[in-house]
């Protein structure tokens, strides 16, 4: 049986054409935009957001924004979006960053919102492969760590094989501080708390991979937070892992029932909704803060991020308490 009931506008044998896809359970909830890059896989990213944009990608025959959730039953009107040609050269746009911190072994950039790290799940490129782009002279460019898409701020890059090791062996050895800045839904309760709640990794019916509290087979999570300031239905915190788990300060704050602001997966879509209108469409997570030995040297450095302007704007509009 197909994932999808599908109906092409035109004859066999046309050029690309307007699909209506009706959505099945295994969809069901799914946001519009993941829904779209597993069903267009190799169309670039940029091209389904500008149709979805356009209104040319509509729902039950009405435009539609990017993050609405789809329900069983809803018919889906996808434009014809056009392959990069079979074997054709993938173009990577070079790209730099703002540099924190750059020597011979190590990179540390400030990532904006809404960039992956690296490409792979329907990214074509993401911070990795444009660096490398913008730099074909440097011998070597490598992750030392990962964010999320919607998270911006501090983000390590290895330039020798002998610093990503160092910086990998101390990521599991629990050593540096990482620390982030999180808006969070509610009003915070504590001045400083400690959350060890093990984590678990699952994926929805659709693909998508998420994280759970799983007290019988999670991994051991440690986050420790701390309360900058409050803002009325809102708090500002800061989020320092003691672990690193997948989107573990996420899960750790929804699941004691302060989500961040603008989170897709395990934050209010209500909440997200409102503050989009405002203009803030991303996640208020931000990596704020990094301190850690050189992975070379040994010479402790404290490299430090400032809040994005979206964030700081909304923090503006925010009434203090």
């Amino acid at each position: 049986m197909p994932l999808f009931a599908m109906r092409k506008e035109t004859s066999p044998g046309a050029p690309p054409a307007v699909r209506l896809i009706e959505v099945d359970e295994a969809h069901d909830g799914q946001r519009l935009d993941n829904f779209l890059f597993r069903l267009c896989k190799g169309v670039p990213k940029s091209h389904i957001y500008k149709a979805i944009r356009d209104g040319q990608v509509r729902v039950n025959k009405g435009r539609i924004s990017v993050d609405h959730r789809l329900n069983v039953g809803d018919k889906v009107r996808i434009p014809p979006l056009r392959l990069p040609a079979p074997g054709a050269p993938r173009t990577v746009p070079a790209a730099e960053f703002p540099v924190v911190f750059e020597d011979d072994a190590l990179l540390v950039v400030d990532k904006p919102a809404g960039i992956a790290v690296h490409g792979g799940s329907g990214v074509a490129f993401g911070v990795i492969e444009r660096l490398r782009a913008a730099r074909p002279g440097a011998p070597m460019l490598e992750l030392a760590h990962r964010l999320d898409r919607e998270t911006s701020g501090l983000l390590m890059v290895a330039k020798t094989r002998k610093a990503l090791l160092a910086l990998h062996e101390m990521q599991r050895e629990g050593g540096g501080t990482k620390r982030y800045y999180a808006l969070v839904c509610g009003d915070w309760l504590n001045d400083r708390q400690h959350i060890k709640l093990p984590l678990s990794k699952w994926a929805t019916a659709s693909g998508e991979r998420r994280v759970r509290v799983d007290r019988d087979a999670g991994q051991f999570a440690h986050t420790i937070v701390t309360l900058q300031r409050r803002y009325g239905n809102y708090s500002l915190v800061e989020a320092e892992l003691r672990t690193g788990r997948t989107h573990q300060i996420r899960v750790h704050l929804a699941a004691n029932g302060f989500p961040i602001a603008g989170d897709d997966k395990y934050g209010s879509d209500a909440v997200r909704a409102a503050l989009a209108r405002q203009g803030f469409a991303r996640m208020f997570l931000h990596a704020h803060q990094l301190i850690l030995p050189h992975p070379l040297s040994g010479d402790m450095l404290d490299l430090r991020a400032p809040l994005p302007a979206a964030c700081t704007a909304l923090l503006d509009s925010l009434e203090p308490l």
